[in-house]
C-alpha cells in the first residue's frame, strides 16, 4: 500500500512551532492559527512510533507526509520553521518520506533542487495560490523544475478565509473544497498540460469533487478533452459515493490512495479487490515514479538541472 498524503509533525518542527509567539504557533498541544479556532492536537497523532505501528499493521510500503499548508507556513517568511519541517521530515524512518515545500511567493528554486536531490518525493503547493490561471503561471519555473526532475506536484488546501460564527468543520468542508475546485479549473484554463506535457499532478481530497462538474462545463460550452493520464486525485476524506463519481469521469487509473492521516484513515471504497489494488499501489506508484509500477525509480540522467 502507498499512501500519497499524510501529516506527521516531526520533533524539530514541533519545537519551532512552540517557539513562535504569533500564529501559527503551539501552546503545549493547542494549535493557534490566524484564521481558524484554536485546535487541540492529539499528541499520539504525531508520535512517530505509534504512527509506525499503524503503517506496519496496514502493510504500508510508502507513506508520503506533507506540510500542513492551511497553517500558511509557506508565506510566513519564517525560514527556520520551513527548514525545521524539511529537517525533521527527512529524518523520519521508512516507510515515511516527504513532499518538499517552498517559501512563497518567491520560492528558492535552487533550494528546491537540493531537496529533490536529497530524496524528497516531489513538491507541494497550497491551492489558495493556484485559484486562477495567473496563479499557475506565477509558478511556471517551479513547475518546470518538477517536470524536469520527473517529480510530481501535490496540490493541497491552503489558508482558509477568516470566518466567525461557523462550526469547526466549515474550513475543511467549504474553504478547502472551494480552493481545490478553483485550482483544478484554473489548471485547465491556464492550459497547464500544453505548458507542461509531462508533469504529474495530484489534487488531494478528490480536487474538491471538481471532476464531477465536468458535465456542467460541457453544458456551458467548455470542453475538457481526453482523460489526462498525468493528472490524479487522491481519496482523502471521501468515501464510496464521492470516489465512484470522480472515477466515472476520470477513470479508475487516475485515483490514488491518500488518507490525510491523522485527520482520517483508510476507507473501504467498495470498488472491488482489483480496483482497490490499483488505487492503493499501482496508481500511486505511477504518480511518484512514472511508467509501469513494476519499474524502478527514474534514473538521475533524466533530471533537468
Amino acid at each position: 500500500m502507498i499512501d500519497v498524503h499524510q501529516h506527521l509533525w516531526p520533533a524539530p518542527f514541533l519545537d519551532r512551532l512552540r517557539a513562535r509567539r504569533v500564529p501559527p504557533y503551539l501552546d503545549g498541544w493547542t494549535l493557534h492559527t490566524a484564521t481558524e479556532a484554536p485546535y487541540e492536537v492529539e499528541p499520539a497523532a504525531h508520535d512517530v512510533d505509534q504512527r509506525l505501528a499503524i503503517e506496519s499493521e496496514l502493510g504500508t510500503t510508502l507513506a508520503a507526509v506533507s506540510l500542513s499548508s492551511p497553517l500558511g507556513i509557506e508565506s510566513l517568511g519564517d525560514a527556520a520553521l520551513l527548514d525545521a519541517w524539511h529537517e525533521g521530515a527527512a529524518a523520519l524512518p521508512a516507510p515515511f518520506r516527504a513532499w518538499a515545500s517552498v517559501s512563497l511567493p518567491e520560492p528558492d528554486l535552487h533550494g528546491l533542487k537540493e531537496l529533490l536531490g536529497k530524496g524528497f518525493l516531489g513538491v507541494q503547493l497550497p491551492a489558495h495560490v493556484l485559484t486562477t490561471p495567473s496563479g499557475w503561471a506565477a509558478y511556471a519555473e517551479l513547475l518546470a523544475i518538477a517536470e524536469g526532475w520527473d517529480r510530481p506536484v501535490l496540490v493541497h488546501p491552503g489558508v482558509a478565509e477568516p470566518a466567525s460564527g461557523v462550526p469547526g468543520w466549515w474550513a475543511p468542508v467549504v474553504d478547502y473544497s472551494n480552493q481545490l475546485q478553483a485550482a483544478w479549473w484554473a489548471w485547465h484554463a491556464y492550459g497547464g498540460r500544453r505548458e507542461f506535457p509531462r508533469l504529474r499532478i495530484c489534487f488531494v481530497a478528490a480536487a474538491g469533487l471538481a471532476p464531477v462538474h465536468h458535465e456542467r462545463l460541457t453544458a456551458r460550452g467548455g470542453r475538457l478533452g481526453t482523460i489526462d493520464t498525468n493528472l490524479y486525485v487522491d481519496t482523502s476524506s471521501y468515501g464510496p459515493q464521492g470516489i465512484d463519481a470522480v472515477a466515472r469521469v476520470l477513470g479508475i487509473d487516475q485515483v490514488v490512495h491518500g488518507t490525510d492521516r491523522p485527520y482520517a484513515g483508510v476507507t473501504d471504497l467498495r470498488q472491488g479487490d482489483a480496483a482497490t489494488a490499483v488505487i492503493r499501489h499501482d496508481n500511486p506508484h505511477r504518480l511518484f515514479f512514472g511508467g509501469d509500477p513494476s519499474a524502478g525509480r527514474p534514473s538521475p540522467e533524466r533530471r533537468v538541472q
